[in-house]
């Protein structure tokens, strides 16, 4: 089975995560603009089609980066902060910029860890996102990367998205990455490796053929944390696919039903509980 056995053109609310290696230029770690332009167009597209669509997008600390001159990726805490101050002001106000030209608005929504696990701040956010997407918003969520510490970090925006997911029911998760999807092996060492294109159960064996390395100077999160979100929405009922953020043209061509990346099937677990597994890691 693939993804065109199953009808993409029915989803409702969709969620979409791009991370920073996907909104730069790899050879300086700058904003891509061009590409940026691409991925307002395809949301505002989505919105056009009737769809509520939410925005995870990564990017502050290298906007920040950029801004402040820093040719190598900040690794104190201080540093990385201070980046993410000036970089999600930048950030947000290249994206307003750019939805505006479609007459589409757009808010912003930055989450901690914390935020999920008090009941007050959680339904809050929920609260809101709802809202917004009610109203024909499109929440544009980051980590709070300005005031996290490392006891309340999500640690990458993979495991935000999925969470966001969760909170706000969507029916779709995609994650743009710098890979086509899950693969028997790392393609970048093994040219044998293998596309896994449909995921029926998730299973622990799949977090085997993951690479913990990044493999950006600009992104946080690999293969496994892809694969902690695929666990995180489909036990929430939700479907996810993992594609290729070469070219945001993907994301019509997912709604087109095109067989593109890795498809993990929802299998909603009543006994899954992310308020639990977030307390566990600390």
């Amino acid at each position: 089975m693939t993804t065109r056995d199953i009808d993409l053109t029915r989803k409702k609310r969709v969620v979409v995560k791009v991370g920073s290696s996907s909104l730069t230029h790899p050879e300086t770690g700058h904003v891509n603009y061009n590409k940026v332009e691409r991925l307002v167009r395809e949301l505002c597209d989505l919105r056009n089609q009737g769809m509520d669509v939410c925005l995870v997008s990564s990017g502050a600390i290298a906007v920040g980066r950029q801004a402040m001159g820093m040719k190598e990726k900040p690794v104190q805490l201080a540093e990385k902060q201070a980046c993410a101050s000036v970089g999600q002001a930048r950030l947000m106000f290249l994206y307003q910029k750019l939805f505006s030209e479609y007459n589409q608005n757009v808010g912003q929504i930055l989450m901690t860890k914390k935020t999920m696990i008090d009941n007050v701040s959680r339904k809050n956010a929920q609260n809101t996102m709802n809202e917004l997407l009610d109203m024909g918003v499109i929440p544009i969520v980051n980590e709070n990367d300005t005031i996290s510490t490392y006891e309340i970090r999500f640690g990458d925006n993979d495991t935000l998205s999925a969470i966001v997911s969760s909170m706000i029911q969507a029916d779709l998760l995609i994650l743009l990455s710098d890979i086509d999807g899950l693969y028997t092996d790392d393609p970048k060492r093994n040219p044998d490796a293998e596309l896994i294109t449909y995921v029926k159960e998730f299973s622990p064996e799949y977090l085997e053929m993951a690479s913990c390395a990044p493999g950006s100077d600009v992104g946080t999160g690999g293969m496994v944390t892809k694969l902690k979100a695929a666990k995180i929405v489909t036990a929430s009922g939700i479907d996810m696919i993992i594609a290729r953020a070469d070219d945001f043209s993907v994301l019509h061509r997912i709604f087109e039903n095109e067989d593109v990346g890795t498809f993990f099937q929802s299998n909603y677990d009543e006994n899954f509980d992310i308020i639990s597994m977030l307390e566990e890691e600390g």
